[in-house]
């Protein structure tokens, strides 16, 4: 191996002395102590705030606005935290050898499988445990593609590599970086979504850390269980909300894992350094607490000063054992939750919700690009959206931003610009008193108005988006009404799986006779009417999230502002080339989604040294390269 491995990594048959472990330790915790301490240098703070939703939910605190007193622990030079560990916790007994034959082939990290040359299979004790023909990745490769397309059902394929990332890691996600247009709905949705209704099932062994009320205050014990001591990235849910299916409690860990497998494979950060957690305070779901092989607790779901002093206690832990500059991602919380946690931790931890504020990036990013075709500046059009949850109120208020920052004008009239509808109808004035804190600023002054077919008619909306999680609501009445009075009508179906979807690819097409401008949150076939083929776009979060999190960590951030995301959404807007909106596309194919989250990192990066919560330093001076460099490689490496 060409770089120090962690004495954690090294385990084996007893073929190193006790005095070259003793050395190996040494070293080791040498080299980690000197990267933490370089880390954790800060540069000056500078205050730039901007009205958002969340400030208002925070008492107009920005999250630049840190506040040492409400900031939970501190940095992490005890990185085992045994010095930290009182008598009452225990300490993790840590073991350290070198791999070698059949513990090499079970490690996930370092396999190689037939890959292994005649030089590694002596040197490493792996004669005999292997047959005798050698094999490139490459080749490992092409037969993998084969055997998954063999499988007709998708859930078999996102059992296949599942099985694969848990054998051979580097294998699974050159897999999953070459082909990523075919396999990304395999990792996530739609597929992701059946993964977790039938995860019980198909449980075979943990690929993340779970978190129940059972560890109520053992909970930083709980997280130096887990082997890996550097940690970057966290994916976390309690599972309450998952996609379009609702409560799924304890089996939401398939979100997690799938977008943790995409921030390795489409944004570069080393897998080593990712973390799924999955919190479990029960849930609400009567089929799966009378399921036999549920996997959670078998409780009601805990709300209220509980379900708070866990998810405190938690976002503590994290940051005691992993420091300032681990990204916290929350995903698939329901509403009140989300917007809660959002708002509590967004000045004391480096936190980034993908449902309200990844969604609204690569849809604000779907909608500038759309613009080209749709003529007219961002200022000019009107938008309405069915849902006022995470989704649709995160959108709306990144886009009410980006008017503000082109024009100038307060964020408050230009929210005005922005209709929602919810269950109960249009979201007005008249309703204020009964609203959730979070959709009282899109109280517009209008009459009421119940159904969205009259909410078209009445607002004349250029852009529909639906985030509303029910499927077909964007009838053909609706669509023709809309289509109506917009020559290119931009429809946007953003709800999660494909059968939650407000309305078909082929649906919006055809009742718009072929003038609708189409993007969706899961992918639709390419769909063709009198005689032209259109090409569905997706505005699938993957575009923004593994970027963001790339950008966040080669600029050490330790906040996150919302000139980041519009940062973020402004450089995957600058990716659609003009071949694509000639082909009327509104985001570029996700073959390069590479090559777009290294600009996407570039620019997050580049806004945190501006913001002055980036603690690299020197700044590289050129950011784009920087983050290629940063990527996480699948290929497989030589061994000594």
């Amino acid at each position: 191996m060409d770089t120090l491995i962690p004495p954690g990594k090294l385990s084996g048959r007893g073929r190193t002395s006790s005095r070259h472990k003793a050395l190996w330790r040494c070293l080791w915790r040498g080299f980690v102590r000197r990267k933490e301490k370089h880390s954790h240098r800060k540069s000056n703070l500078t205050l730039v705030r901007m009205d958002s939703t969340l400030k208002e939910m925070r008492d107009g605190v920005s999250a630049l606005d840190l506040d040492s007193k409400s900031a939970v622990g501190g940095g992490v030079e005890d990185i085992y935290g045994e010095d930290a560990a009182t008598e009452d916790q225990l300490v993790t007994p840590w073991t350290y050898s070198v791999a070698s034959g059949y513990s090499l082939l079970r490690d996930p990290q370092y396999n190689k499988g037939l890959a292994f040359t005649e030089k590694e299979r002596d040197a490493h004790y792996l004669r005999g445990l292997l047959p005798p023909a050698t094999s490139s990745q490459e080749l490992q490769e092409k037969k993998l593609m084969h055997n998954l397309r063999q499988y007709q059902v998708p859930l078999q394929k996102y059992m296949a590599l599942t099985e694969l990332q848990e054998r051979n890691e580097r294998l699974f996600y050159k897999l999953l970086i070459d082909n990523v247009e075919e396999l990304l709905p395999i990792v996530y949705t739609p597929t992701v979504g059946e993964a977790c209704q039938k995860y019980g099932s198909i449980f075979r062994r943990p690929q993340g850390l779970y978190i129940s009320l059972k560890e109520k205050g053992r909970i930083l014990e709980v997280l130096k269980n887990w082997p890996e001591r550097t940690i970057q990235v966290i994916v976390v849910t309690d599972g309450e909300r998952i996609l379009g299916l609702g409560d799924l409690g304890c089996q939401g860990m398939g979100i997690p894992v799938g977008k943790l497998a995409l921030y390795t494979a489409l944004g570069g950060v080393r897998p080593s350094t990712c973390l799924p957690i999955t919190i479990d305070v029960g849930t609400n779901n009567e089929q799966l607490l009378k399921d036999e092989f549920y996997i959670g607790l078998r409780q009601k779901r805990a709300t209220g000063k509980e379900y708070a002093e866990l998810l405190h206690e938690f976002m503590g832990a994290v940051k005691q054992n992993y420091g300032e500059k681990v990204l916290v991602q929350f995903e698939d919380f329901a509403n009140h939750n989300a917007f809660e946690l959002l708002a509590k931790y967004g000045t004391t931890h480096l936190v980034f919700n993908d449902d309200i504020q990844g969604t609204a990036a690569v849809v604000l990013a779907g909608v500038v690009a759309a613009l080209k075709l749709i003529s007219g500046t961002l200022s000019e059009h009107k938008f309405l959206f069915l849902g006022a949850g995470e989704a649709g109120t995160g959108i709306a208020e990144l886009i009410a931003l980006e008017i503000s920052k082109k024009t100038k004008i307060p964020v408050e009239e230009t929210r005005k610009k922005i209709w929602l509808v919810d269950s109960k109808g249009l979201i007005v004035s008249s309703r204020k008193e009964s609203l959730q804190h979070f959709k009282k600023p899109w109280a517009h002054e209008h009459e009421p108005v119940k159904d969205l077919i009259d909410a078209v008619k009445a607002i004349k909306p250029t852009v529909l988006i639906g985030s509303s999680g029910v499927g077909r609501t964007f009838t053909k009445e609706v669509i023709e009404a809309l289509a109506s009075f917009n020559e290119k009508p931009l429809i946007l179906a953003l709800s999660n799986p494909t059968s939650q979807s407000e309305c078909t690819a082929e649906e919006a097409y055809t009742w718009t006779k072929g003038r609708a401008i189409f993007a969706s949150g899961s992918p639709f076939d390419p769909v063709e009417y009198n005689g032209k083929v259109y090409v569905p776009g997706q505005s699938n979060n993957a575009y923004i999230f593994p970027g963001l999190g790339l950008g966040l960590v080669i600029s050490g951030a330790i906040r996150v502002h919302d000139d980041m995301l519009l940062a973020a959404s402004e450089a995957l807007a600058g990716q659609v080339t003009k071949e694509n909106i000639d082909n009327g596309l509104i985001y570029p194919p996700f073959s390069k989604i590479r090559k777009i989250s290294a600009a996407i990192a570039a620019n997050v990066a580049a806004k945190a040294y501006e913001l002055g919560v980036a603690t690299r330093l020197p700044r590289p001076e050129n950011l784009v390269k920087h983050a290629e460099s940063c990527m996480y490689s699948p290929l497989y490496r030589s061994y000594r």
